[in-house]
């Protein structure tokens, strides 16, 4: 869905989407989506700010991922709103490095005519994910001597541990 500056010069964009997995490309990111991400909003075009757009809703979906630890599915249902600001790319300044403040830090930026409301949602959605995807928070993990899943089975392995701090001196 594009959401179009032409339009917005007239009225606020009101939006209320769904995309079914598959529509929006999370790959590469090692998630996958499992149900319909639901979408409601408005877009307008900010007066007197050079063509800066605010765009407001809140999002619905259900994610999944391997868990970190047992390498199990893990399941993340995600229920956010959002307050995005956009500026044109071309008021960026053409200079190689340009400081920038606190505020200016969390605006975006577009080119052209508008804005594709898939590639906010993909965005929005992997800064919505735990940095550690775990499928619960006391996963045991996989065992590192025989790799079992120590969620579904228990193991009598024993790791070693070694004090590593002697070990100069055993060349000698």
């Amino acid at each position: 869905m594009f959401l179009s500056i032409k339009e917005m010069e007239l009225r606020k964009l009101r939006f209320d989407e769904a995309f079914e997995p598959g529509v929006i490309d999370f790959s590469g990111a090692d998630v996958q989506q499992s149900g319909a991400l639901r979408v409601q909003g408005v877009a307008e075009l900010l007066a007197h700010t050079g063509g800066e757009i605010r765009i407001k809703g809140r999002l619905q979906v259900q994610m999944e991922s391997a868990c970190d630890r047992c390498l199990g599915r893990a399941t993340f249902p995600l229920d956010s709103s959002f307050d995005l600001f956009y500026r044109p790319a071309s008021s960026l300044a053409r200079e190689e490095e340009v400081a920038i403040d606190e505020g200016e830090s969390e605006i975006g930026f577009y080119q052209g005519g508008g804005l594709e409301v898939e590639e906010i949602l993909r965005e929005q959605v992997l800064l919505l994910l735990p940095m550690q995807r775990v499928c619960f928070s006391d996963c045991k993990g996989i065992c590192p001597v025989c790799g079992r899943n120590r969620n579904e089975t228990a193991c009598d392995c024993q790791v070693a541990t070694a004090d590593d701090r002697w070990s100069a001196l055993r060349n000698l």
